[in-house]
């Protein structure tokens, strides 16, 4: 694989045409929603003087086709360069593309179901569904997909996560998760692993609450890292970025939420995982990090965790002020895993 495949041609921008960054002058560590259909001046203006590494879009964000269309270009034209513009497009109950103008997908675990029943046809049925969100991502300029879901299922996992997750089966989750992700590269958008390093045995919702995970460090690098080692076993890794999770996992570091702990981020995911590639954190606007204050606190503290860059959802233009007055550029090392992930494509389109 690797440089040898070759990504779909597409009148459409891929992640092949997003710019490359200078060490220099990096922008800032932060990836910003936006509030509504359009930008307002405000946002333009601030966006402008931060320069964030790029954006994200909901719902909110997507009329249709023409419109989101032009708010990408507008993303692009107020920060001067070409800049990864994110989406979660799963499928099912986590789509913001939605119908009439864009096709309703199925969840992951559906494509699970039909591969148990034929092996071929599920995996053709899963290879055809990531084509096509492909094509209405890169259609609209959409470079980005928070997908596929690497999350192994268990009798405890809450709803929120639920048929997102291919399966129960660690094998079979880390077999669909390595082709959707694949798929995705092939296609020119950049697929998020996500929640690394797992957010199945969560029984809560990190939108609502921090989860606590009891399990061993043992029992988790044989079950719930197994997806995510057999995803980055694959000659394009270096084309996947991830995302993690906002769990507190106690037998590796019963203090903080992964992502804000260096030995979790470090020692876990980094050296016993092995992704060496960009990680994103999950939304700063959680819950979850209620207890680690305002929204520039959060930033900080999953910056110093070892997140590449924070991520922050919800467009709200007070916390984007007070992220943007105080956020930090993005460091060399940051700058050299996002131009690798990058380069890849340009080496396959």
């Amino acid at each position: 694989m690797g440089a040898s495949l070759s990504a779909n041609k597409s009148p459409n921008k891929t992640a092949a045409d997003l710019d490359l960054l200078s060490e220099d002058n990096p922008p800032a560590a932060v990836i910003f929603g936006v509030e509504g259909l359009k930008l307002t001046q405000a946002e333009e203006d601030i966006f402008r003087q931060t320069n964030p590494l790029g954006f994200i879009l909901f719902a909110r964000n997507c009329d249709n086709p023409q419109q989101v269309r032009d708010l990408c270009e507008s993303l692009h034209k107020v920060v001067g360069r070409q800049v990864p513009i994110l989406i979660d497009q799963e499928g099912g109950r986590v789509q913001r593309l939605k119908p009439p103008h864009w096709t309703q997908y199925p969840p992951a675990q559906f494509f699970a179901t039909c591969y148990n029943n034929d092996h071929i046809k599920g995996r053709q049925a899963l290879d055809d569904n990531i084509k096509a969100i492909s094509q209405d991502l890169l259609d609209v300029g959409v470079n980005v997909n928070c997908a596929p879901v690497l999350d192994v299922l268990f009798p405890q996992t809450h709803g929120i996560i639920g048929d997102r997750a291919f399966s129960d089966d660690p094998q079979l989750v880390g077999a669909l998760g390595v082709q959707a992700a694949e798929a995705y590269a092939r296609n020119g958008v950049i697929p998020i692993a996500k929640h690394i390093p797992g957010h199945g045995r969560a029984a809560s919702d990190s939108h609502k609450d921090l989860p606590l995970v009891d399990a061993k460090k043992d029992e988790l690098d044989r079950v719930d890292f197994k997806p995510y080692r057999d995803l980055l076993a694959q000659a394009f890794a270096d084309a996947v970025w991830g995302m993690v999770a906002h769990v507190v996992y106690k037998d590796i570091d019963p203090n903080l939420p992964a992502s804000c702990s260096r030995k979790v981020i470090w020692d876990t995911i980094r050296q016993d995982i092995g992704f060496k590639g960009f990680l994103v954190s999950d939304d700063i606007g959680m819950d979850a990090l209620a207890a680690h204050g305002k929204p520039h606190r959060r930033v900080e503290d999953v910056l110093r965790g070892g997140c590449d860059v924070a991520l922050h959802c919800n467009g709200k233009f007070d916390e984007i002020e007070d992220i943007a007055q105080r956020v930090q550029k993005m460091t060399k090392e940051a700058v050299t895993r996002y131009n690798r992930s990058v380069s890849w494509y340009k080496g396959v389109v």
